[in-house]
């Protein structure tokens, strides 16, 4: 009897332990040329929703924490209303940082900027969004009535203020 017990706890921890990679299914990248993007909403740093106005022209993401800093220093430089005057979102992923570190050091640093930032937090809804982009660049989504038109890596603030301001 004790063995058979043994044998089923030890059954249950290795089915426990089992990796989530096999059974994840493919994810669809959201940032795809020609994707109507009228259902995006994301919560920003005070928590409160935002949705693509049909005015918006361009989304700013920011996948890596490094990246992040950059293009939060940037925006940092200018006036409060720099992101709304231009019809742009600037969107930052934080959902690699453990949770303990989201809450107490991320989030709260975020509240201190004048200038919105929407929050990625979900690990899937990251993916998604990352997919087939390049995590280490300013990543430029150019949009026209809700829909993207061309999507452009940058690396540079300077870069970033050239596709911002480009009418």
């Amino acid at each position: 009897m004790k063995r058979i017990i043994v044998g089923l706890l030890t059954t249950l921890l290795f089915l426990g332990c089992s990796s989530k990679e096999s059974v994840e299914t493919d994810i669809e990248p959201m940032l795809v040329v020609g994707k109507n993007m009228a259902a995006f909403t994301l919560n920003d740093q005070h928590e409160k929703p935002h949705s693509i106005a049909a005015n918006t022209k361009t989304l700013i993401f920011a996948f890596s924490k490094d990246i992040g800093h950059t293009c939060n220093e940037f925006f940092a430089t200018k006036s409060d209303s720099y992101l709304s005057d231009n019809n742009a979102l600037f969107i930052a992923d934080v959902s690699a940082a453990p949770s303990i570190i989201k809450s107490m050091f991320i989030m709260p640093g975020l509240k201190e900027f004048k200038h919105p930032v929407l929050i990625i937090d979900d690990e899937s809804v990251s993916k998604a969004y990352k997919s087939g982009q390049d995590d280490e660049k300013i990543i430029i989504v150019f949009m026209k009535d809700k829909t993207i038109t061309a999507i452009k890596p940058v690396s540079t603030n300077l870069e970033l203020a050239a596709s911002i301001e480009a009418k």
